[in-house]
């Protein structure tokens, strides 16, 4: 019963400091776009440069 006294406590700083973490993450963008980085991957530009481009050596 003793252990309580101090999992109790624990436990609610535990979830506060959970919840303030998350309400910083929204505040601050980190969910406002979730798709972009998935499209910019597949739409990479994997063309090979054209033979004016081509560095000379």
């Amino acid at each position: 019963m003793d252990i309580l006294v101090l999992l109790i406590p624990l436990s609610l700083v535990i979830v506060g400091v959970i919840a303030w973490i998350m309400l910083w993450a929204a505040k601050s963008g980190q969910f406002d776009d979730l798709e972009g980085p998935a499209h910019s991957v597949i739409m990479d530009d994997d063309s090979p440069p054209k033979p004016d481009d081509a560095p000379k050596s």
